[in-house]
């Protein structure tokens, strides 16, 4: 009996050492933990910027997409394109094998991002987050002025009279990860700290001084400026040069008056190409640079990084006037106003044609 005792108690620790060998030979040489076929159900995920395969493969794996981590980690590395999945909100589904999940995400159709163009108005921004969050229209936007000073302005942002709306010039032109389910003012606050990012690389106080401007809320205003006005890259200097020649005190062709058709096109939510002269003459908005000296309350869209540097570096060759000559994309700039006066003839025979 005590032979048998023996001999069961060796069994069994052979085959505990068999067991834990074959754990660890699994382990270190055998297939990771998969599962099989394109799987089934939605899940949306979002992946951070510079997240790695393990990181990637960990969050999938949470939201139950993937079996193992290893298993998607050899999945991204045998696929050629594998390491080049970017941050983003990803709608994939519920237990994948590991190669379905990195084609799916290879493929721009399983990716919920929103990507901002440069010098979009917010209201695009809100109608666009509505329709990707399928919230009622106007929600995103009542939660943006709700919400505006809990969102991350900084101080320098807040507080200016007669602004339409508080966040314009802070949702920043680039991709972001939207995902159904999400709360709008957790993307406005991703935007928001894209555009202080991206402000305080500027220096903005400091410029604001050499340029002769108040602080940066100008210099923003300035810029959104620049990028609705200038209809390609090579003009955003010239016509940054155009608003700070305008506001000079020695201006006395337009006397500070800006005079920009997008001004008085933002306060009415158009993008109209001809302002006729009784709207530019009797609207008393703020915003009608027609008929108010100075800059707008505030910025009247998105700037993007070429308007911004426009802005900060402008031409010095006494630029004061520009025409849309052929109504489009052809912009013509001018120093004195006989010279403008022909760019305006040539703009009306090309419109009117």
């Amino acid at each position: 009996m005590a032979c048998l005792v023996v001999a069961a108690v060796l069994v069994g620790g052979v085959g505990g050492i068999g067991y834990f060998g074959y754990k660890f030979w699994q382990g270190q040489f055998g297939a990771a933990p998969d599962y099989a076929g394109g799987g089934s159900g939605v899940v949306q995920v979002e992946i951070p910027k510079d997240a790695g395969g393990y990181e990637i493969g960990n969050i999938l794996k949470k939201a139950g997409v993937v079996k193992s981590v290893d298993a998607f980690v050899s999945a991204q590395q045998k696929n050629p394109k594998g390491l080049s999945i970017q941050a983003g909100a990803y709608t994939l589904k519920k237990e994948m094998s590991a190669d379905s999940a990195v084609t799916l995400m290879l493929n721009p159709a399983s990716q919920a991002n929103l990507i901002i163009p440069e010098g979009k108005r917010n209201a695009w921004v809100y109608e666009k987050l509505d329709e990707r969050l399928d919230l009622k229209p106007g929600t995103t936007k009542e939660i943006a002025f709700a919400k505006a000073d809990s969102l991350g302005l900084p101080d320098w942002a807040k507080n200016h009279a007669d602004v339409k709306d508080p966040l314009e010039g802070f949702l920043f032109p680039a991709s972001y990860p939207v995902a159904k389910g999400g709360k709008p003012e957790d993307v406005l606050r991703k935007m928001v700290a894209r555009a202080n990012q991206e402000y305080t690389k500027l220096d903005l106080d400091a410029k604001a001084k050499a340029l002769g401007v108040k602080g940066p809320w100008e210099l923003i205003t300035i810029a959104s400026l620049v990028q609705a006005e200038g209809k390609t890259h090579e003009d955003f200097r010239k016509m940054a040069e155009v608003v700070y020649n305008r506001l000079k005190p020695s201006n006395m062709e337009t006397v500070q008056l800006l005079q920009f058709d997008s001004t008085l096109n933002y306060l009415k939510g158009q993008s109209e190409i001809k302002i006729s002269e009784q709207e530019a003459n009797t609207n008393t908005d703020p915003y009608n640079t027609y008929k108010h000296k100075g800059l707008p309350p505030g910025p009247i869209g998105n700037p993007g990084n070429e308007a911004l540097a426009a802005m900060l570096n402008p031409t010095n060759d006494g630029w004061l006037y520009f025409v849309a000559t052929d109504g489009m994309n052809k912009t013509e700039f001018a120093k004195t106003l006989a010279e403008h006066n022909r760019l305006k003839e040539k703009f009306n025979a090309h419109t009117n044609q």
